[in-house]
This record gives C-alpha cells, structure tokens and sequence, in this order.
C-alpha cells in the first residue's frame, strides 16, 4: 500500500514538472551594465530580446552628455548614470593630484535630475583594450567626495574595483552605510568572497555583468558558469539564499550586435535556473528598486 501511495507521489510530481516545463519562462530583464555608443543598435537587441530597460554608462563613443540626450529620446527605456571615472583622458589629472574640483561637474550633472546614478567609477581597473590601468584609492580623497554626492542626491553608485583593493573597498562601504553601491562585475571575486561582501555589507549589491560569459577576455575563471549551460550549484545557492542583493547586466558596447546578443542570452540561460520569486527580482526589481522605480 505504502509502495502504491509512493508512485501516485512520484506520477503527480512529474506530471507538475513537465507541465511547468511546457509553459514558457519570462526571461526579460533589466540590463544594469550598458556601455551606450549606438543606441538604436542596443534598442533593436532590447527589441528583440525583450529587455524592458537598461542602465547605460558613457562608451568609447559617447560621454555623459550623450547619454543623457539618449535617455531623453527615448524615456522609460535607458535609464542614464553619470561619471566622473579615470579612464576619461581629461579626468585621470584630477585623480592623480587628488583634485577634488573635478566633484563640481558630477554634482552639476546630478543636480540637473536628468542622471538616476552614479558609475562607472572604475576607482581600480585592471588594462584592457583602449584601457590604462586605474589604481587608485578608495579611500582617497576623489572617491569618497564622490561618495558624499551619491548620499546627498540620494542614488546609487556603481563601483569597479578589483580584488586588488578589497580592504579599502571594505572600509568604504562601512564609511557610507546608507549609499547604495553596485559592485560591478563583483570585483569579479570567487564565490566565498561574494558571500563573505554580502554578509558584511548591508549597502552592497553584486552585479553580475559579465560573469555570465564563458569566454571572458581576461580570464576564464571570472565565468559563474561551470560548463555551457549550467551555473556552479554554489553560486545559485548563494543568489537564492541572498535574492535581494544581486542584479544582471551585460556589459554590452555594441561592437557587433552578434557579441551583444551572446552576451543577453548569457544572462538569461542564469535567470532560467533560477527559482521564479528569485529571478523576478534579480531580473528586474532590485535594480529598479535601487534607482527608486
């Protein structure tokens, strides 16, 4: 009887799981990593991959002005954060001698209430192509002026900072509790960092633009991917555990609208494993949540 009692289980369960199968997963999100230099391009990819909006930063093609005259053409869908960051050749004087007037062009920026963010702030970013290193300090005196701006207009900041400088990126989190920091790429950390930065810091969230590529330019670690199709158990585990604190991007630059595409299919094969409840908000609400819907 036990025995029967058991197959009726097992039939009903697999009954469920196929019908669940045939029903078709939304799998849109909100691109948080956009590096904008040909918008119609990128519109047609959010077109066709039916991505509701984007946060887009300036490109090698483009500069906070642009993107903001982008934003304004087409409201509701890219969503425009602002920057100061060091890879500009105008702004890396200012970094290097600590010139905290540079902090007057982002505060103008922001005030004009058209920018919903700060970044990306590449405060310590290894070379890459067209790309000197940045290293600089955190806790320096242009980082945390920058800081002070995304507390006073009250939006978020994203950060690139390498596993370099973790501690001082530590000590800056704990400085601004109450500024809500995106932590690009995740300091493109192992999975027991990420789980020990979000343990630490309430104000984090980890983006995981680019750690959904299986071939990434730098290194193929970077990948939370252990194969093709399937995320490392861990790493689920660790976003399931934590749903609120993690976000999807690309990181897209319209070189070809191929590699772009590639990328938007990258984020969606991790939002597919994903529980529903937990891939709703890592797929759209927590980063809308953060730049206040």
């Amino acid at each position: 009887m036990k025995r029967f009692g058991l197959c009726i289980i097992v039939s009903l369960l697999n009954t469920a799981v196929l019908a669940d199968a045939g029903k078709e997963t939304d799998l849109s999100f909100v691109d948080a990593h956009v590096h904008l230099n040909q918008s119609e391009t990128y519109l047609g990819l959010m077109e066709t991959h039916h991505l509701p909006k984007a946060i887009v930063f300036w490109g090698r093609s483009s500069n906070n002005l642009s993107l903001i005259e982008s934003a304004k053409a087409h409201p509701g869908s890219l969503i425009p954060f602002v920057s100061i960051s060091p890879e500009r050749r105008r702004y890396r004087p200012y970094w290097k001698s600590d010139d905290t007037a540079l902090l007057a062009e982002l505060d103008a920026l922001l005030s004009s209430g058209h920018a919903k963010g700060i970044g990306e702030i590449s405060v310590a970013h290894f070379p890459s192509r067209g790309f000197p290193e940045a290293d600089f300090d955190p806790l320096g005196a242009m980082m945390t002026g920058i800081m002070r701006l995304a507390d006073r207009h009250g939006v978020p900041i994203n950060i690139h900072c390498e596993i370099t400088r973790l501690r001082e990126f530590s000590k800056l989190l704990e400085k601004f509790p109450n500024v809500k920091v995106i932590w690009a790429h995740g300091g493109y950390t192992p999975y027991f960092i990420a789980k020990r930065m979000i343990a630490q810091h309430a104000n984090l969230t980890y983006e995981l633009s680019a750690r959904t590529w299986r071939n990434h330019p730098r290194s193929p670690d970077y990948t939370i991917f252990r194969n093709d199709n399937d995320v490392w158990p861990r790493w689920l585990a660790l976003i399931e555990d934590n749903p609120t604190r993690f976000i999807v991007g690309t990181d897209a630059s319209q070189r070809s609208r191929q590699s772009d595409s590639r990328k938007i299919e990258s984020v969606q094969r991790l939002l597919r494993q994903l529980s529903p409840a937990t891939r709703q908000r890592v797929a759209q609400d927590n980063i809308l949540d953060l730049i206040g819907r």
